[in-house]
């Protein structure tokens, strides 16, 4: 097997961890069909899975919840969810709120538009054949309630508002492979 994409947060400048968990999806565990794209040859349900996080640092003014792919072959990884503003009195977010349903979000909470080019949680769809994903699902606790940015940036950009103002994350990182 070839070497593996180094997980985005190998790359970025270190901060404290704190515990992210969830009812739906485990760490280093196959994803179920639930958590699964239904498109691009795949037939699951597409729904986000919850997570609910705790022990971050108290002076947290707000969190983002991403999911990126580092395995896609793309060059770029592939970005399946990001959520930006979420308040800092949310320490869950429920199955499904990744619907694109703007209410199923936290009052203030956005979904940026992922690589699928929708703004809602796009499940995993690794190619045929392809060794398990990575999905790395991350809290990231940040010292402002707004990033400044709206669900028109990119991924990249909403990635690069993260790095200056998380303060620590929480990972969890199932895998998904057919």
């Amino acid at each position: 097997m070839p070497d593996r994409a180094p997980l985005p947060h190998d790359v970025l400048p270190p901060v404290p961890s704190f515990t992210v968990e969830s009812d739906d999806v485990a760490h280093d565990q196959q994803m179920s069909d639930a958590q699964v794209y239904n498109s691009f040859g795949m037939s699951g349900q597409n729904i986000s899975p919850g997570l609910h996080w705790h022990g971050f640092p108290p002076e947290t003014k707000g969190f983002a919840v991403t999911c990126y792919d580092p395995d896609a072959p793309t060059g770029s990884g592939f970005w399946h969810w990001v959520v930006l503003d979420i308040p800092a009195s949310v320490t869950e977010l429920p199955t499904g709120a990744g619907s694109g349903d703007p209410g199923a979000l936290p009052a203030g909470a956005f979904s940026v538009r992922n690589d699928y080019g929708t703004k809602d949680f796009g499940g995993a769809a690794p190619p045929a054949g392809d060794p398990p994903h990575r999905y790395v699902f991350t809290v990231h606790a940040v010292d402002t309630d707004h990033l400044g940015v709206d669900s028109d940036v990119s991924p990249a950009v909403a990635g690069f508002n993260l790095t200056f103002h998380t303060i620590a994350k929480a990972v969890i990182i199932p895998v998904y492979g057919h």
